[in-house]
């Protein structure tokens, strides 16, 4: 994925691990040149042995470059095209700056959006602020207007942390049905901080007080999942679900890095042709070369990179390698393992807890979403299945000892599982008010040996 403005946004969200990263190129105007755009587009074409290409592009705030870089990618992308090759553009941003020109030409040229949005007001303007400190809901949902107005294909991303993760089915039922999206990605914040408690880099056992907690998150989870499985499989697409599923197929990738064997397929590209080995670990560490020198097919097969993919399994912990749901989990993302196991190994990702509730939770109607589709049927026949066995568990789960074993098999407990209270808000929720700062900006004299 390519970084237009590096690290440099219009807003200060509060969570934001990467707003830090305007340190590793001080003095910089933070502007993709013409030239590194156009050695990205014809090293990325260049690089592909199928037909259809995926460009990406995240910041910071890409769309902080103006509708004319994107205008020109579009005419590199046909001057370097071969014969029958497609492209599939994508965006991430937090919609803030988009008007119509704007998604008229995402409309135009295919773009796949995805908008960053945490929930109802005042859940999203706990952390998503702009510089002074205001919350930037009413922004981002004139952004959501404008790109369904214009017909543009799009996505909503929301982070769950430690505010909103308490009102699960508030936020899945506000995207839902008040936004009308289809299609969710939900994303965990674990702000990781080192002995100066920044999140500048991959190190430390400590995280912020905006991380979501591993219980926390599992309740989370398991609880949109219910909802989502008894009411809007086929309808509305969970990303985390539907790789789930995949992993229950046995399919051969998740279609979600974080949940396959290995990584290192994703690589980053900052805005002066800096290649990193993931968009998580730009560092100088992990720094693989500069396209104006290395071509990027070569970064990404490197011994380098290589063995930071292999890394992602090869440092698993025992009790990882030992664990029922490791197909479907492969231990998370690497960033966030930094736990400590059971016998005091270290290597275990930081919500493991989390994990583990959510994929033995959803292990019956997975199987049963992975039968349906092995036997030809839709995997919509799902919500028939579970709406005729859910009466029938918590009716036994009502009868059970709350710290037993749940009957539907799950290995949870009863009151972690089928015997929880499920909540079915009938009348808005009243949220406690949240006062949001922007992310304090850290200067190199709050760093330690700043240069490495």
């Amino acid at each position: 994925m390519a970084k237009p403005t590096g690290a440099v946004c219009n807003l200060a969200c509060t969570y934001c691990f990467f707003l830090d990263k305007e340190l590793l190129y001080p003095g910089s105007p933070f502007r993709m040149t013409g030239e590194a755009l156009e050695a990205y587009i014809r090293q990325l074409i260049e690089g592909h042995e199928t037909p259809q290409v995926t460009v990406a592009w995240q910041g910071g705030e890409p769309t902080l470059m103006g509708l004319d870089f994107f205008r020109t990618a579009i005419e590199l992308q046909e001057r370097y095209r071969r014969p029958g090759m497609t492209f599939e553009n994508t965006m991430q941003t937090n919609g803030t700056l988009l008007d119509d020109e704007w998604c008229e030409f995402l409309a135009e040229n295919d773009y796949l959006v995805g908008l960053s949005l945490d929930g109802p007001r005042q859940l999203h303007d706990a952390y998503r602020v702009n510089k002074d400190g205001r919350g930037t809901f009413d922004r981002v949902m004139r952004g959501v207007r404008l790109l369904q107005k214009h017909g543009v294909e799009y996505n909503i991303l929301t982070t769950v942390n430690r505010i909103n993760a308490d009102y699960p089915l508030e936020v899945y039922r506000f995207l839902r049905d008040e936004v009308g999206t289809e299609w969710i990605q939900l994303i965990p914040i674990v702000e990781r901080l080192d002995s100066d408690g920044l999140a500048l880099r991959q190190e430390g056992t400590e995280v912020s007080e905006r991380s979501v907690q591993p219980e926390q998150f599992g309740r989370f989870m398991t609880t949109i999942f219910d909802e989502w499985v008894g009411n809007d499989v086929g309808r509305v697409y969970v990303q985390t679900f539907e790789a789930a599923v995949r992993n229950w197929l046995g399919m051969a990738s998740s279609g979600m890095c974080v949940f396959n064997e290995n990584c290192g397929a994703a690589l980053a590209l900052e805005h002066n042709g800096d290649v990193y080995s993931c968009d998580h670990y730009v560092e100088p560490k992990y720094r693989l070369g500069n396209i104006a020198d290395t071509q990027m097919v070569e970064l990404l097969g490197s011994d380098q990179q290589r063995q930071f993919g292999r890394d992602k399994s090869d440092t698993l912990p025992g009790q990882c390698r030992r664990c029922e749901v490791r197909f479907a989990c492969h231990g998370e993302c690497p960033k966030s393992r930094f736990a400590v196991t059971a016998d005091g190994e270290q290597g275990l990702h930081y919500l493991c807890a989390g994990w583990y509730e959510f994929f033995t939770h959803i292990d019956h109607p997975a199987k049963t979403i992975a039968a349906l589709l092995e036997a030809g049927q839709p995997a919509s026949d799902v919500m028939a299945v579970m709406g005729s066995e859910v009466p029938d568990l918590e009716t036994m789960a009502s009868r059970a000892p709350r710290n037993s074993p749940c009957p539907c098999g799950s290995g949870l407990k009863v009151k972690h599982c089928h015997g929880r209270s499920r909540t079915t808000p009938t009348e808005p929720t009243t949220f406690p008010v949240f006062v949001a700062e922007p992310r304090p900006r850290v200067t190199r004299t709050r760093i330690n040996n700043p240069e490495t």
